[in-house]
């Protein structure tokens, strides 16, 4: 117990904690929700203080539930939700402006002036990323555009710029620290991932000094300690990972061709591609999987923007069930071949489609649907994000043997069995789901010396269920090919609406 590493997991949704000991087994967790703010239509904001307020209190939870001192405790490993976007006052450690969150769509309009202007392929060639307003460099610019003097003061180094764990860091170490990691920085679209370093040429397009951004070190390294004050002892920062490359950490995907798909707020595909960039040719993203010692290992990823959250909205918006785990019962009572799809597109859609426009819909409703087709529509939605995702890989030529899961609803058996029929592959689920917290822990005891090698931390992964399609390709297209009419209603819809607009101006 004198080699333990606490993971800070710090979500969209909520912060949390947890001790893990020398040998990767969980201890304890300490979790707290914050606030989502939604200022105007597709819109989403967090409070960073209250980010970093909860984060604290999740750790102190979590150092409490595991019963031991911070003493204890050899290294810490941050995770964190990527592209959320915070500017914060270099002497007081403040912020100038909420954090904008990964889902906001504010800066859609200036996402596609930089399209008009013809630079989509100079961004996806340095940085693997299409243009879109989900990642950070263009939420930067909104705020110097838009905070009253932060434009000045930013080209005056005044102001410092991070993405959650580069936040966290900074106050954690009281301001001695402003760092990153390589899978972080190629979440801005700021960062060149084949030469691993910011690009004066995209902090032109835009628009953003240099003297804003944190140095980048490999996800495995010494980014500065945490303060005494916090813990009762200085404990030194030895990783930090993006949390869906901590999760393909936490599930071993370390050599090429190996995937995982993590459930959470949203859910994301990521196909490990080894040292090859592969340049995807159906709008799926090339970024950085990891890197450790100097040496980078690249992912292919799709990017859902509803998952868990789709679930929180049936939840707490519809309020057709009282919690999360109450859907799979439902959804056992549903029709195998079930017609009613939700097309959870609130803040648009995300890979392959990447339409800001798109707006959710329910298709497929008659007089014999209730709740139990609603809420099973809207899990199976996740199921058929990730066929669409699947789909795109294979059309760029990668091909997917089997599929670790994790994240909330990897738990649900109903979920994952059809999954494993709509991908039609082996759905792995290991017997620690919570991967995006262990691979942060992962990277941070590497640096430590904690784990010796990834061949090591292999060894640790565990398998508790596997899904095996139980579905034929009849039912497999039949129930796609509703997915693929709802989802271009949804489009056409928002496609309509846009010129009704247009001609009532």
């Amino acid at each position: 117990m004198e080699n333990c590493i606490l993971a800070i997991d710090q979500g969209t949704t909520s912060s949390r904690a947890l001790i893990f000991d020398s040998e990767g087994n969980k201890l304890s967790v300490g979790q707290q929700e914050f606030a989502q703010q939604f200022p105007n239509n597709g819109w989403v904001e967090h409070d960073a203080m209250e980010i970093w307020q909860s984060t604290i209190a999740s750790c102190h939870s979590a150092i409490k539930s595991a019963s031991i001192s911070a003493n204890q405790i050899r290294c810490i490993g941050i995770t964190n939700q990527r592209e959320t976007t915070i500017v914060w006052d270099r002497q007081t450690g403040l912020p100038i402006y909420n954090a904008i969150v990964w889902q906001d769509r504010r800066t859609s309009d200036f996402c596609e002036e930089l399209k008009a202007r013809q630079l989509e392929e100079t961004i996806q060639h340095k940085t693997g990323l299409l243009i879109d307003a989900y990642f950070s460099a263009s939420k930067i610019n909104w705020i110097l555009e838009n905070v009253k003097g932060a434009r000045q003061r930013a080209e005056n180094s005044e102001l410092a710029f991070g993405t959650v764990d580069c936040f966290l860091l900074w106050h954690l170490s009281k301001g001695r620290s402003h760092r990153t990691d390589a899978t972080n920085a190629s979440r801005t679209q700021l960062f060149n991932i084949k030469t691993q370093q910011w690009d004066e040429e995209l902090l032109a397009i835009f628009d953003i000094p240099a003297s804003m951004l944190p140095s980048v070190e490999d996800c495995a390294a010494d980014f500065g300690e945490c303060d005494a004050e916090f813990f009762g002892k200085a404990i030194p920062v030895t990783g930090i990972i993006g949390d869906q490359q901590a999760a393909a950490f936490g599930q071993c995907c370390f050599t090429s061709g190996m995937a995982k798909s993590t459930y959470g707020t949203g859910c994301f595909l990521l196909l490990n591609t080894g040292d090859h960039i592969v340049k995807s040719e159906n709008r799926l993203l090339s970024t950085v999987a990891f890197r450790l010692g100097g040496k980078v290992s690249y992912a292919v990823e799709g990017s859902i923007f509803m998952a868990g959250a789709t679930m929180q909205w049936v939840r707490d918006g519809l309020q057709l069930i009282q919690h999360a785990s109450d859907s799979e019962s439902l959804a056992e009572k549903a029709s195998d071949d079930l017609s009613v799809y939700l097309v959870p597109a609130f803040t648009g859609l995300g890979a392959p489609y990447w339409d800001p426009d798109a707006r959710g819909a329910i298709f497929g409703l008659t007089r014999d649907s209730g709740i139990i087709e609603v809420v099973t529509a809207a899990l199976l939605s996740v199921c058929y994000q990730s066929k669409d995702l699947l789909v795109a890989i294979e059309a760029d030529g990668g091909r997917v043997e089997s599929l670790r899961v994790d994240g909330g609803m990897a738990n649900n058996d109903y979920v994952m069995q059809k999954l494993s029929d709509l991908l039609d592959v082996e759905v792995l689920r290991p017997k620690l789901t919570e991967t995006t917290a262990l691979g942060a822990a992962y990277v941070a005891g590497l640096q430590a010396g904690i784990f010796k090698s990834l061949e090591e931390i292999t060894e640790k992964w565990q398998l508790q269920q596997c899904f095996e399609p139980l579905k034929d390709a009849s039912w497999r297209e039949t129930q796609y090919s509703g997915w693929l009419d709802s989802v271009a209603r949804t489009r056409t819809n928002a496609a309509t609406n846009d010129n009704r607009k247009e001609e009532e101006n």
